[in-house]
């Protein structure tokens, strides 16, 4: 099954290299979309084995993973992953991330945080970011994964032609969890380690996201 990974990058100079490489050899194709950054992001791409897609103007990582999810299809993919270049997500997990879709016992495939001790993540997140963002899924979605905000994720190619999200900036990870609830697709989550550098998403970030997707709500 052809699989290829889908890149979301701005400003990301500083770990697109050790990211790409660790990455060759796992998936068929590697496909980033400069998001218009304003580093070496884009120069450094040109040397390194992948496909680069480039916004003219910053979109969003939403729009991003839609750019290369779109770019996927049109190349013939069977499962596509979604994956960071800020270097917090393992390569080597994706393995286990993929394999539930190439048994054909999923469509769609998150990674988790939380089903194994292996990540360590600030507390703050832990315990007040977290449970609360499981809380508003399973309130006002009725969903109940262990990992609220996964942006490590596999889609079938089935999954990838009927979730399309419309958010471009970071409520679509929590848009595109929604959707593949709805699509009525067999989905799971598998266990992945994600390596803090930084803090990641704040609280105030939580509460925008929360604001994005209540108005996309109301204009549907």
């Amino acid at each position: 099954m052809k699989t290829i990974c889908v890149i979301p990058a701005y400003n990301e100079s500083s770990s697109l290299s050790k990211v790409i490489n660790d990455l060759v050899g796992l998936v068929d194709k590697i496909v980033v979309v400069d998001d218009a950054s304003t580093d070496s992001t884009l120069e450094i791409l040109k040397s390194l084995p992948v496909e680069v897609l480039s916004h003219v103007i910053n979109r969003g990582q939403g729009a991003a993973l839609r750019t290369g999810t779109i770019y996927a299809l049109q190349q013939g993919a069977d499962i596509i992953v979604h994956f960071d270049a800020d270097g917090q997500f393992r390569a080597e997990d994706i393995g286990r991330l993929i394999e539930p879709i190439k048994q054909g016992q999923a469509e769609v495939v998150f990674g988790s945080r939380f089903l194994d001790n292996t990540t360590i993540m600030p507390n703050f997140k832990r315990t007040v970011i977290m449970p609360l963002a499981r809380l508003v899924n399973s309130l006002f979605f009725n969903i109940r994964l262990t990992d609220p905000q996964s942006g490590f994720r596999a889609l079938s190619r089935r999954a990838a032609e009927k979730i399309t999200w419309q958010q471009d900036r970071m409520a679509h990870c929590s848009e595109i969890l929604v959707l593949a609830h709805r699509s009525n697709l067999p989905l799971t989550e598998v266990p992945i380690t994600v390596l803090y550098a930084n803090f990641g998403q704040r609280l105030g970030g939580g509460f925008k996201i929360l604001r994005d997707l209540f108005f996309a709500k109301l204009n549907n």
